[in-house]
């Protein structure tokens, strides 16, 4: 290698530390720079560059670890500081807001499932008292009144369900940013439409 294909790689190992600016071992540079340079050169444009002053060398047990040196970069004055205190604050809360946001609108889905179980249920059940009145199937008023009892309550319990159901999908909405069609999409709401069935009155 020429002293100039040296200075090469010796500036092109300089600028990846100053860039990257975090501790690297020699494999580490050798591979993030995708074998541009041989890794006996990263280790000799490292040596040289910690004999400059340019990087700080540390090593553990039997690997040693490099990191630009700090001294390269112009000191931070204190309101930069507070500056930089003051965004890491801010996108800390950020995160905490969006994390309740998220447990939240998880919680709603689950609620919307549930709903969509008890609409299947009450379709069944409406379709099980369909079949018999229409095929005129002789069962016992006990069994009948059953049948009759059960579908009522699913469907008090489909119109509870569908009520919180709209009332949590027209909360969601207040924020969001995309027409409702695309919500519903994007959660995987079906409504009674989609699924062809009608809310049978109580």
């Amino acid at each position: 290698m020429s002293k100039k294909d040296g200075g090469e790689c010796t500036e092109k190992v300089r600028r990846y530390m100053e860039q990257q600016n975090r501790p690297y071992s020699v494999n580490d540079v050798f591979m993030n720079l995708h074998k541009e340079v041989g890794k006996t050169a990263v280790q000799k444009a490292l040596d040289q560059l910690t004999a400059e002053g340019s990087v700080r060398e540390k090593t553990y047990g039997k690997q040693k670890v490099y990191v630009f040196s700090q001294d390269q970069f112009p000191p931070l004055d204190e309101s930069q500081l507070q500056e930089m205190d003051r965004k890491a604050a801010e996108l800390s809360a950020t995160l905490k807001e969006k994390e309740k946001q998220l447990c939240e609108t998880e919680t709603q889905l689950r609620q919307l499932i549930k709903a969509t179980q008890i609409e299947e249920e009450v379709s069944r059940l409406q379709q099980k008292l369909s079949d018999l009145t229409e095929n005129r199937v002789l069962v016992s008023k006990e069994e009948r009144d059953k049948v009759v009892k059960e579908s009522d309550a699913m469907t008090r319990q489909w119109r509870k369900r569908r009520r919180m159901a709209m009332d949590i999908l027209d909360a969601i909405l207040e924020g969001y940013p995309h027409p409702k069609a695309q919500l519903y999409e994007e959660i995987g709401i079906e409504t009674d439409q989609d699924a062809g069935v009608t809310l049978p009155k109580v």
